[in-house]
Protein backbone atom coordinates (compact mmCIF):
# COMPACT_ATOMS: atom_id res chain seq x y z
CA UNK A 1 0.00 0.00 0.00
CA UNK A 2 1.41 3.55 -0.68
CA UNK A 3 0.12 6.64 1.18
CA UNK A 4 -0.61 9.67 -0.75
CA UNK A 5 0.21 12.93 1.52
CA UNK A 6 -0.42 16.47 1.66
CA UNK A 7 -0.27 17.68 4.67
CA UNK A 8 3.61 18.33 7.04
CA UNK A 9 2.19 17.13 9.60
CA UNK A 10 1.30 13.82 8.47
CA UNK A 11 4.35 13.87 6.25
CA UNK A 12 6.58 14.26 9.85
CA UNK A 13 4.14 11.93 11.61
CA UNK A 14 4.44 8.66 8.53
CA UNK A 15 8.41 9.33 8.35
CA UNK A 16 9.80 9.37 11.80
CA UNK A 17 9.91 5.64 12.71
CA UNK A 18 11.47 2.96 10.69
CA UNK A 19 12.27 3.33 6.48
CA UNK A 20 10.10 4.80 4.88
CA UNK A 21 10.61 5.61 0.94
CA UNK A 22 9.03 8.79 -0.69
CA UNK A 23 8.62 9.11 -3.98
CA UNK A 24 8.25 12.83 -5.17
CA UNK A 25 6.61 13.27 -8.71
CA UNK A 26 4.15 15.07 -10.60
CA UNK A 27 0.86 13.74 -12.56
CA UNK A 28 2.72 15.45 -15.65
CA UNK A 29 6.06 13.77 -15.30
CA UNK A 30 6.62 11.44 -18.03
CA UNK A 31 9.72 9.44 -16.12
CA UNK A 32 7.23 9.46 -13.21
CA UNK A 33 4.79 7.75 -14.87
CA UNK A 34 7.00 4.67 -15.85
CA UNK A 35 8.50 4.75 -12.06
CA UNK A 36 5.39 4.41 -9.98
CA UNK A 37 4.20 1.24 -11.33
CA UNK A 38 7.21 0.07 -10.17
CA UNK A 39 7.15 1.16 -6.74
CA UNK A 40 3.31 0.41 -6.11
CA UNK A 41 5.02 -3.92 -7.07
CA UNK A 42 7.63 -2.76 -4.25
CA UNK A 43 4.94 -1.84 -1.93
CA UNK A 44 3.53 -5.10 -2.44
CA UNK A 45 6.80 -6.77 -1.82
CA UNK A 46 8.58 -5.39 0.67
CA UNK A 47 6.19 -5.30 3.64
CA UNK A 48 8.66 -3.70 6.58
CA UNK A 49 9.20 -0.58 4.23
CA UNK A 50 6.23 2.21 4.36
CA UNK A 51 6.00 3.92 0.68
CA UNK A 52 4.58 7.10 0.31
CA UNK A 53 3.82 9.41 -2.51
CA UNK A 54 4.58 13.33 -3.14
CA UNK A 55 2.83 15.23 -5.61
CA UNK A 56 5.31 17.88 -5.94
CA UNK A 57 2.20 20.14 -7.27
CA UNK A 58 -0.08 19.74 -4.17
CA UNK A 59 2.39 19.53 -1.68
CA UNK A 60 4.85 22.14 -2.65
CA UNK A 61 6.04 23.00 0.66
CA UNK A 62 7.44 19.66 1.82
CA UNK A 63 9.09 19.51 -1.58
CA UNK A 64 10.88 22.62 -1.04
CA UNK A 65 12.13 21.17 2.18
CA UNK A 66 13.68 18.84 0.67
CA UNK A 67 15.02 20.51 -1.99
CA UNK A 68 13.40 18.84 -4.68
CA UNK A 69 14.39 20.50 -8.69
CA UNK A 70 13.77 17.45 -10.36
CA UNK A 71 11.43 14.46 -10.44
CA UNK A 72 11.03 11.87 -9.79
CA UNK A 73 13.17 12.63 -6.80
CA UNK A 74 13.06 9.42 -4.17
CA UNK A 75 14.30 9.53 -0.49
CA UNK A 76 14.79 7.17 1.85
CA UNK A 77 14.28 7.65 5.24
CA UNK A 78 15.46 5.91 8.29
CA UNK A 79 13.92 6.87 11.54
CA UNK A 80 13.18 10.39 10.41
CA UNK A 81 16.54 10.90 9.09
CA UNK A 82 17.34 11.32 4.81
CA UNK A 83 19.27 8.27 4.50
CA UNK A 84 19.83 8.27 0.46
CA UNK A 85 18.46 9.95 -2.52
CA UNK A 86 17.89 9.08 -5.85
CA UNK A 87 16.89 11.59 -9.04
CA UNK A 88 15.30 10.27 -11.97
CA UNK A 89 14.07 6.87 -13.25
CA UNK A 90 15.51 3.96 -12.04
CA UNK A 91 14.78 0.16 -12.58
CA UNK A 92 13.11 -2.20 -10.41
CA UNK A 93 16.59 -4.36 -9.54
CA UNK A 94 18.04 -1.27 -8.43
CA UNK A 95 15.45 -0.04 -6.81
CA UNK A 96 15.37 -2.54 -4.58
CA UNK A 97 19.00 -2.79 -3.97
CA UNK A 98 18.56 1.26 -3.49
CA UNK A 99 15.85 0.53 -0.37
CA UNK A 100 17.54 -2.71 1.37
CA UNK A 101 20.83 -1.88 1.23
Amino acid sequence: MINHIKEEKEFDEITKTGTVLVDFFATWCGPCKMLSPIVEELSEEMKDVTFVKIDVDEAPRIAARYEIYSIPTLILFKNGVPAKKQVGFIPKPRLKSFIAD
